[in-house]
């Protein structure tokens, strides 16, 4: 690609993202045509199936299934897209938990309880709300609470369905 190509794509590109400038748009793309050029013979072959786009984000990115999953995760939880899940988004995801409480007590009493041991548990700058950075270390110390807050992974047969209708070629492993 020519230098004044990869310029205009860089700066169109960036004006239509607020999340990356123009040098990283630019770095982006010079990333994107190498691993492009000395992958092609392989995708000509096989087809960038799902193994290749994970082995290729491992390649590039150094970056492991449970980061993309983590990273998912938090976004589905994080309920108004601020990067935080507050105490209203966990309250709001955890109301539906609690199937038998005490006559005399208040449900949204045992939630907010239910809200305070979380943040106890996960909360590791202690703000009052959890970061992904307080969710990554969270579920890399218990790996269990990447569904805290619930489902937020399809179920073993959706998922199947989708790769095999997505990705028809992927062979099972």
């Amino acid at each position: 690609m020519s230098r004044k190509r990869l310029q205009f794509l860089a700066e169109s590109l960036s004006r239509s993202t607020k999340h990356f400038s123009e040098v990283e748009v630019e770095c982006l793309i010079k990333l994107f045509d190498a691993l492009l050029a000395r992958s092609c013979s392989q995708f000509a072959v096989s087809g960038f199936n799902r193994i290749a786009f994970r082995d290729t984000l491992f390649a590039a990115f150094g970056m492991t299934d449970d980061v993309v999953l983590d990273r998912d995760c938090f976004a589905v939880y994080d309920l108004n897209g601020d990067g935080y899940i507050s105490r209203e988004e966990m309250f709001q995801m955890l109301k539906d938990t609690l199937i038998k409480q005490p006559a005399d007590e208040d449900p949204d009493e045992a939630i907010k309880d239910l809200i305070e041991i979380v943040l106890k548990k996960m909360d590791y700058d202690h703000d009052g709300k959890l970061s992904f950075a307080d969710f990554e270390q969270a579920v890399k110390d218990e790996n269990l609470l990447l569904e805290a807050f619930g489902p937020c992974l399809p179920d073993i047969k959706s998922r199947i369905a989708f790769e095999e209708r997505v990705f028809p070629d992927t062979r099972k492993l």
